[in-house]
Protein backbone atom coordinates (compact mmCIF):
# COMPACT_ATOMS: atom_id res chain seq x y z
CA UNK A 1 0.00 0.00 0.00
CA UNK A 2 2.90 2.18 0.67
CA UNK A 3 4.52 1.50 -2.35
CA UNK A 4 1.12 2.11 -4.32
CA UNK A 5 0.91 5.71 -2.48
CA UNK A 6 4.61 6.35 -3.24
CA UNK A 7 4.15 5.67 -7.08
CA UNK A 8 0.77 7.55 -7.56
CA UNK A 9 2.35 10.68 -4.99
CA UNK A 10 5.42 10.33 -8.31
CA UNK A 11 2.91 10.19 -10.75
CA UNK A 12 1.09 13.12 -10.01
CA UNK A 13 4.00 15.49 -9.59
CA UNK A 14 5.16 14.02 -12.97
CA UNK A 15 1.74 15.55 -14.47
CA UNK A 16 2.03 18.65 -12.13
CA UNK A 17 5.35 19.16 -13.87
CA UNK A 18 4.26 18.36 -17.59
CA UNK A 19 1.20 20.60 -17.07
CA UNK A 20 3.30 23.68 -15.63
CA UNK A 21 5.74 23.31 -18.24
CA UNK A 22 2.89 23.12 -20.78
CA UNK A 23 2.62 26.55 -21.74
CA UNK A 24 6.26 27.14 -22.49
CA UNK A 25 6.88 28.29 -25.69
CA UNK A 26 10.58 27.57 -27.56
CA UNK A 27 10.82 29.11 -31.00
CA UNK A 28 13.79 29.06 -33.20
CA UNK A 29 14.43 33.03 -34.58
CA UNK A 30 16.77 33.05 -37.66
CA UNK A 31 18.91 36.12 -38.21
CA UNK A 32 22.00 37.14 -39.80
CA UNK A 33 25.19 38.69 -38.81
CA UNK A 34 27.55 39.89 -41.64
CA UNK A 35 26.06 37.83 -43.93
CA UNK A 36 26.42 34.67 -41.63
CA UNK A 37 23.14 32.73 -41.10
CA UNK A 38 22.80 32.43 -36.74
CA UNK A 39 19.65 30.85 -34.73
CA UNK A 40 18.37 31.91 -31.25
CA UNK A 41 15.61 30.52 -29.48
CA UNK A 42 12.63 32.53 -28.04
CA UNK A 43 11.59 30.85 -24.64
CA UNK A 44 8.50 32.44 -22.17
CA UNK A 45 5.29 31.43 -20.85
CA UNK A 46 2.62 31.79 -23.40
CA UNK A 47 -0.23 31.78 -20.44
CA UNK A 48 0.78 34.90 -19.20
CA UNK A 49 -0.06 37.93 -21.37
CA UNK A 50 0.79 40.49 -19.56
CA UNK A 51 4.13 42.25 -20.79
CA UNK A 52 6.95 41.73 -19.33
CA UNK A 53 10.86 42.31 -18.83
CA UNK A 54 13.42 40.14 -21.06
CA UNK A 55 16.44 38.64 -20.66
CA UNK A 56 19.14 38.05 -23.06
CA UNK A 57 20.65 35.03 -22.21
CA UNK A 58 24.03 33.59 -23.44
CA UNK A 59 24.29 29.86 -22.70
CA UNK A 60 27.87 28.13 -22.06
CA UNK A 61 30.77 27.14 -24.72
CA UNK A 62 28.08 24.35 -25.75
CA UNK A 63 25.94 27.13 -27.42
CA UNK A 64 22.66 26.66 -28.45
CA UNK A 65 21.61 23.11 -27.05
CA UNK A 66 18.62 21.77 -25.12
CA UNK A 67 20.16 22.37 -22.07
CA UNK A 68 20.05 25.69 -22.53
CA UNK A 69 16.60 26.05 -23.23
CA UNK A 70 15.56 24.50 -20.51
CA UNK A 71 17.33 26.66 -18.20
CA UNK A 72 16.34 30.00 -20.17
CA UNK A 73 12.57 28.50 -19.62
CA UNK A 74 14.01 27.98 -15.60
CA UNK A 75 15.40 31.40 -15.38
CA UNK A 76 12.34 32.84 -17.10
CA UNK A 77 9.38 31.10 -15.76
CA UNK A 78 6.35 33.64 -15.85
CA UNK A 79 8.74 36.78 -15.11
CA UNK A 80 10.73 37.28 -18.35
CA UNK A 81 10.42 36.41 -21.84
CA UNK A 82 14.34 35.06 -22.88
CA UNK A 83 16.00 35.04 -25.79
CA UNK A 84 19.17 32.39 -26.20
CA UNK A 85 21.51 34.07 -28.17
CA UNK A 86 23.96 32.34 -31.30
CA UNK A 87 26.83 33.15 -30.96
CA UNK A 88 28.59 30.63 -33.21
CA UNK A 89 26.32 30.46 -36.51
CA UNK A 90 23.58 28.15 -37.47
CA UNK A 91 25.51 25.50 -38.34
CA UNK A 92 28.27 25.46 -35.51
CA UNK A 93 26.81 23.09 -32.89
CA UNK A 94 29.39 21.91 -30.87
CA UNK A 95 28.88 18.07 -30.03
CA UNK A 96 31.89 17.49 -26.98
CA UNK A 97 34.37 19.68 -25.75
CA UNK A 98 36.82 19.84 -28.13
CA UNK A 99 34.25 21.42 -30.58
CA UNK A 100 33.09 23.80 -27.73
CA UNK A 101 36.47 25.01 -26.74
CA UNK A 102 37.65 25.57 -30.44
CA UNK A 103 34.07 28.12 -31.35
CA UNK A 104 34.54 29.62 -28.10
CA UNK A 105 38.19 30.18 -28.09
CA UNK A 106 37.37 31.93 -32.14
CA UNK A 107 35.01 34.28 -30.70
CA UNK A 108 37.40 34.87 -27.42
CA UNK A 109 40.22 35.31 -29.55
CA UNK A 110 38.25 38.52 -31.06
CA UNK A 111 36.46 40.35 -28.71
CA UNK A 112 35.30 42.90 -31.63
CA UNK A 113 33.57 40.06 -33.05
CA UNK A 114 31.97 38.89 -29.65
CA UNK A 115 30.35 42.35 -29.05
CA UNK A 116 29.06 42.79 -32.46
CA UNK A 117 27.06 39.22 -32.62
CA UNK A 118 26.12 39.50 -29.19
CA UNK A 119 24.50 43.22 -29.63
CA UNK A 120 23.10 41.93 -33.47
CA UNK A 121 21.07 38.95 -30.89
CA UNK A 122 20.28 41.91 -28.76
CA UNK A 123 18.46 43.80 -31.69
CA UNK A 124 16.95 40.15 -32.86
CA UNK A 125 15.47 40.08 -29.61
CA UNK A 126 14.01 43.81 -29.52
CA UNK A 127 12.56 43.14 -32.57
CA UNK A 128 9.92 40.41 -31.69
CA UNK A 129 8.18 42.49 -29.40
CA UNK A 130 5.53 43.17 -31.94
CA UNK A 131 4.55 39.86 -31.50
CA UNK A 132 5.11 39.09 -27.78
CA UNK A 133 4.59 40.16 -24.44
CA UNK A 134 8.11 42.17 -24.24
CA UNK A 135 8.90 45.24 -22.39
CA UNK A 136 11.75 46.67 -24.77
CA UNK A 137 12.59 49.47 -22.59
CA UNK A 138 12.63 46.47 -19.97
CA UNK A 139 16.29 44.35 -20.87
CA UNK A 140 19.09 42.78 -19.15
CA UNK A 141 21.62 40.04 -20.16
CA UNK A 142 22.87 37.28 -18.03
CA UNK A 143 25.35 34.66 -19.05
CA UNK A 144 26.81 31.74 -18.12
CA UNK A 145 30.67 30.43 -18.17
CA UNK A 146 31.54 31.64 -21.97
CA UNK A 147 28.37 33.70 -21.92
CA UNK A 148 29.29 35.34 -18.66
CA UNK A 149 32.59 36.83 -20.32
CA UNK A 150 30.14 37.68 -22.91
CA UNK A 151 27.52 39.66 -21.45
CA UNK A 152 30.36 41.43 -20.09
CA UNK A 153 31.84 42.68 -23.56
CA UNK A 154 28.50 43.66 -24.16
CA UNK A 155 28.37 45.96 -21.10
CA UNK A 156 32.01 46.98 -22.08
CA UNK A 157 30.92 47.97 -25.59
CA UNK A 158 28.55 50.55 -24.01
CA UNK A 159 25.29 49.27 -24.64
CA UNK A 160 22.73 50.25 -22.59
CA UNK A 161 20.85 47.67 -20.95
CA UNK A 162 19.10 47.46 -17.43
CA UNK A 163 21.52 44.86 -16.34
CA UNK A 164 23.96 42.53 -16.56
CA UNK A 165 24.50 39.14 -14.68
CA UNK A 166 27.23 37.12 -15.35
CA UNK A 167 27.80 33.66 -13.43
CA UNK A 168 31.07 31.65 -13.16
CA UNK A 169 32.02 33.43 -16.39
CA UNK A 170 35.46 34.66 -17.10
CA UNK A 171 36.68 38.38 -16.40
CA UNK A 172 39.36 39.66 -17.97
CA UNK A 173 39.25 41.98 -21.49
CA UNK A 174 42.15 43.04 -23.83
CA UNK A 175 41.79 46.55 -22.67
CA UNK A 176 40.27 47.69 -19.21
CA UNK A 177 39.63 51.31 -19.90
CA UNK A 178 36.72 49.52 -22.18
CA UNK A 179 34.94 49.80 -18.76
CA UNK A 180 34.23 53.58 -19.02
CA UNK A 181 31.89 52.85 -21.89
CA UNK A 182 29.79 50.55 -19.27
CA UNK A 183 25.67 52.31 -18.58
CA UNK A 184 24.62 49.67 -16.58
CA UNK A 185 24.92 47.64 -13.20
CA UNK A 186 26.94 44.75 -13.25
CA UNK A 187 26.53 41.81 -11.15
CA UNK A 188 29.23 38.75 -10.79
CA UNK A 189 28.58 35.50 -9.47
CA UNK A 190 31.80 33.65 -9.32
CA UNK A 191 33.10 30.70 -7.43
CA UNK A 192 35.68 31.44 -5.13
CA UNK A 193 37.72 28.17 -5.92
CA UNK A 194 37.44 28.94 -10.10
CA UNK A 195 40.70 27.15 -11.31
CA UNK A 196 39.61 29.30 -14.73
CA UNK A 197 39.50 32.43 -13.00
CA UNK A 198 42.20 32.93 -10.70
CA UNK A 199 42.53 35.46 -8.33
CA UNK A 200 44.68 38.17 -9.84
CA UNK A 201 41.81 38.13 -12.67
CA UNK A 202 39.55 38.81 -10.23
CA UNK A 203 41.26 41.58 -8.61
CA UNK A 204 42.13 42.87 -11.95
CA UNK A 205 38.61 43.25 -13.06
CA UNK A 206 37.72 44.99 -9.32
CA UNK A 207 40.29 47.31 -10.00
CA UNK A 208 38.98 47.76 -13.79
CA UNK A 209 35.44 48.32 -12.53
CA UNK A 210 36.37 50.83 -9.51
CA UNK A 211 38.76 53.20 -12.20
CA UNK A 212 36.09 53.27 -14.36
CA UNK A 213 33.22 53.85 -11.73
CA UNK A 214 30.89 51.51 -12.84
CA UNK A 215 27.84 50.51 -10.71
CA UNK A 216 28.73 46.65 -9.67
CA UNK A 217 28.95 43.73 -7.17
CA UNK A 218 31.07 40.69 -7.25
CA UNK A 219 29.32 37.55 -4.86
CA UNK A 220 32.05 35.23 -4.41
CA UNK A 221 31.19 31.81 -2.85
CA UNK A 222 33.40 29.92 -0.85
CA UNK A 223 33.43 26.43 -1.65
CA UNK A 224 32.32 26.79 -4.85
CA UNK A 225 34.50 25.98 -8.88
CA UNK A 226 33.35 26.77 -12.22
CA UNK A 227 29.99 25.88 -13.77
CA UNK A 228 28.32 25.37 -10.35
CA UNK A 229 24.62 26.38 -11.96
CA UNK A 230 25.34 23.35 -14.44
CA UNK A 231 23.80 19.97 -13.00
CA UNK A 232 25.58 18.74 -15.82
CA UNK A 233 28.85 19.57 -14.66
CA UNK A 234 30.81 16.63 -12.77
CA UNK A 235 34.99 17.44 -12.56
CA UNK A 236 35.52 18.05 -8.70
CA UNK A 237 37.74 20.83 -8.07
CA UNK A 238 37.62 22.21 -11.58
CA UNK A 239 33.74 22.30 -13.24
CA UNK A 240 31.21 21.41 -10.52
CA UNK A 241 27.43 21.49 -10.00
CA UNK A 242 26.57 22.93 -6.35
CA UNK A 243 22.60 23.16 -6.01
CA UNK A 244 23.38 25.43 -3.24
CA UNK A 245 25.43 27.72 -4.47
CA UNK A 246 23.45 27.73 -7.55
CA UNK A 247 20.26 28.64 -5.60
CA UNK A 248 21.97 31.71 -3.91
CA UNK A 249 23.17 33.08 -6.89
CA UNK A 250 19.99 32.43 -9.31
CA UNK A 251 18.63 34.62 -6.31
CA UNK A 252 20.74 37.09 -6.30
CA UNK A 253 19.85 37.51 -9.46
CA UNK A 254 16.72 38.00 -9.10
CA UNK A 255 17.17 40.53 -6.44
CA UNK A 256 19.65 42.47 -8.56
CA UNK A 257 17.44 42.39 -11.87
CA UNK A 258 14.19 43.30 -9.69
CA UNK A 259 16.18 46.65 -8.33
CA UNK A 260 17.91 47.54 -11.77
CA UNK A 261 14.66 47.19 -14.00
CA UNK A 262 12.37 49.02 -11.52
CA UNK A 263 14.63 52.20 -12.12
Amino acid sequence: MKKTLTTLMIASAAGMASQANADMVSTPVAYEVAGQAYEGVLVYDDSVTDIRPGLLMVPNWMGVTEGAVQKAQNVGGSEYVVFVADMYGKDIRPQNADEASKAATTVRGDRAMMRDRVNAALEVFKAQAGGIPLDVSNIGAIGFCFGGGTVLELARSGTPVQGVVSFHGNLDTPDPDDAKAIRTPVLVLHGADDPYVPEEQVQAFKEEMRTAGVDWQLNSYGGAVHSFTDPTAKMPGQAEYNPVVAERAFGAMHRFLAESMSK
